[in-house]
């Protein structure tokens, strides 16, 4: 197929994209520097320049691709494009990913009904963030939380967005869980170093995670199926705070993680990350690798941050 990967440049295109052509797909991937366009071209791609919030940008880009299909995995969450993460303001860390995801993914499907692109796959995300009542672990049947009233609820609001319209208009979106791998956590391996990263209360919320590697192969199936529907792409351990975070830091040579209790972090750091480690839900791949005939290489965050920091 000839495939449009808009954000080749992230952290999962840059992974998804090597996957594609290796499969004898023609991939046009796009960045928003032209400082970049010779990474897209390494890594096997036509690199073009555009701005997915801007929709003559992102119309005349797909046009001249004349794609098969488009594969939406446009943030702007690294610190060149968000700056510092601020945990405590994610809808202004967020600000330019949320209008990725909302007013991004209503251009590219705009661009893909005037091309006549019949398939269209976005980025979702499910690693903390299912319905607060019941079981630890969530399936696609369940809802997302929201966090109405905080300043969490504008990012939720906006992945509610992606699923809506890419799932009508008879596409598939993958909730990908926290990503990690090669400059996916480094941020989050510098805090724990300097014993920045704490364990708030007793770390019992629950957190799913992938591989990049993992999330860039089920995006492929979901290609090249022409998958349809909300898909959770996980590996197979969710699992508390109190677990993944205390190995996290082993893994990566440093103290334990301090602990603080809710009040306070709730003070420093806001409710979301009080949300993510006391009360989180986490999510099953069962549906991924059923329909999709997906299974994840590395099939735990045990695995999978051992040989990352290793």
């Amino acid at each position: 197929m000839r495939v449009f990967v808009a954000g080749g440049t992230g952290v999962l295109g840059r992974r998804l994209v090597p996957q594609l052509v290796a499969r004898g797909h023609q991939v046009t991937a796009t960045t928003t520097s032209a400082a970049k366009l010779g990474a897209l071209t390494r890594l096997g791609a036509d690199g073009v320049v555009m701005d997915g919030l801007d929709a003559v940008s992102v119309g005349e880009a797909v046009a001249a691709a004349r794609p098969d299909a488009i594969v939406h995995q446009m943030t702007a969450i690294s610190p060149a494009h968000a700056g510092k993460p601020d945990l405590k303001h994610p809808d202004r860390w967020f600000a330019t990913t949320n209008r990725l995801r909302t007013e991004g993914t209503d251009h590219l499907l705009a661009a893909a009904e005037a091309t006549g692109v019949s398939h269209v796959v976005a980025q979702g995300y499910a690693s903390w963030n299912g319905i607060r009542e019941g079981g630890w672990v969530k399936t696609e049947e369940d809802p997302l939380d929201q966090l109405r009233e905080t300043a969490a609820h504008k990012g939720l609001k906006a992945l509610s967005h992606v699923e809506d319209v890419v799932v009508e208009a008879g596409g598939a979106v993958l909730r990908y869980g926290a990503f990690y791998g090669p400059g996916a956590i480094d941020d989050q391996v510098q805090l724990l170093r300097k014993r920045q990263y704490p364990l708030v209360g007793r770390g019992t919320g629950y957190s799913s995670w992938v591989h990049l590697d993992d999330a860039a192969s089920a995006t492929v199936l979901a290609l090249e199926q022409k998958a349809t529907g909300v898909f959770n792409v996980v590996d197979d351990e969710p699992a508390p705070a109190s677990e993944w975070l205390p190995y996290l830091a082993a893994c990566a040579g440093a103290k334990r993680p301090m602990r603080v209790p809710v009040w306070l972090a709730r003070l420093l750091a806001g409710e979301q990350a009080v949300v993510m480690m006391t009360e989180g839900r986490g999510f099953s791949n069962a549906k991924a690798k059923r329909e999709l005939g997906w299974e994840p290489r590395h099939p735990s965050w045990r695995q999978g941050f051992k040989e990352e920091l290793a």
